[in-house]
């Protein structure tokens, strides 16, 4: 009941202002002698993990800057010939892309063209296999790419900002393929191609990404599409940007990519963890 109404009253509450407030909120300068005890009582609160923190508590000047921080060395290994995890998150859907649907949750489905934008590249998907990737306040928020390749294109597309859990997942239609979102494509050497979507949501400040200068929540409503030529070179593992604060990753392969397989819906996942199997190179 308390779900249904919290979506009820979103459709009339003003959630890019919102979020932008938000985002401007976490980006204030936390006094340097309260910084720890201000980013542990997160960690209590969310049950995040502090002292996976790449530097010192006192180092971070805003609570933006610690939820977006970087892990230690060597806490996340990249699994070696393996489609691997983009993020530290919850497994949300599983399966095959069947004829353009995604399964959104049980029950729920929507389109993949919707989602992608890109109706040529929705069908280069048809027989491949996805995953979604929610990642909870407790996460580590910066995402990376599941496969070696090269980024050819992204696109930013404005959409709504409707929360990612689980209660608004199972209510609000074609939530992913509404919802704003950068897609980024990227090329295997062995003809495949994936699909990478880094969802949108309330109270998500921004979602950027690290080669360009493409942001989600941008006062310019307008679809932003982006080629890159030559493409560029990513590995398996390389960080490709952030969340600042939690979200959802979908990832789309062809079937000469790879093959998503093994997960299994709630199961949850590290960044760099083996998710399926590569396609085989020419």
């Amino acid at each position: 009941m308390l779900g249904r109404l919290l979506i009820l009253l979103l459709t009339i509450l003003p959630k890019h202002a919102m979020s932008r407030a938000a985002g401007g909120l976490m980006n204030l300068t936390v006094p340097r002698t309260f910084r720890p005890a201000v980013y542990r009582l997160y960690s209590r609160i969310f049950a995040a993990r502090p002292e996976d923190a790449e530097r010192s508590l006192f180092e971070y000047e805003s609570v933006n800057d610690f939820f977006t921080r970087a892990l230690k060395p060597g806490l996340r290994p990249v699994a070696s010939d393996a489609l691997v995890s983009p993020a530290d998150s919850g497994i949300g859907a599983t399966g095959t892309v069947n004829h353009d649907t995604l399964v959104q949750a049980k029950g729920r489905t929507y389109s993949l063209e919707a989602l992608l934008g890109d109706t040529a590249l929705a069908r280069r998907m048809d027989g491949g296999s996805f995953a979604t990737f929610y990642l909870a306040p407790r996460d580590y928020h910066r995402f990376h790419s599941p496969i070696t390749g090269a980024i050819s294109h992204a696109t930013y597309i404005p959409g709504h900002l409707w929360p990612v859990n689980v209660f608004a997942v199972a209510h609000v239609a074609e939530l992913f393929a509404v919802n704003e979102r950068i897609v980024m494509q990227i090329d295997t050497a062995g003809g495949g191609a994936v699909a990478i979507v880094f969802v949108g949501a309330t109270m998500v400040g921004m979602t950027r990404v690290v080669f360009d200068d493409l942001h989600t929540n941008a006062r310019r409503r307008t679809i932003d599409r982006r080629t890159y030529a030559p493409p560029i070179p990513i590995d398996a593992g390389a960080q490709l940007g952030h969340f600042e604060f939690g979200s959802t990753v979908i990832v789309v392969c062809s079937p000469e990519a790879g093959r998503v397989e093994g997960l299994a819906v709630g199961q949850t996942v590290q960044m760099g963890a083996r998710i399926g199997t590569l396609g085989s190179s020419p």
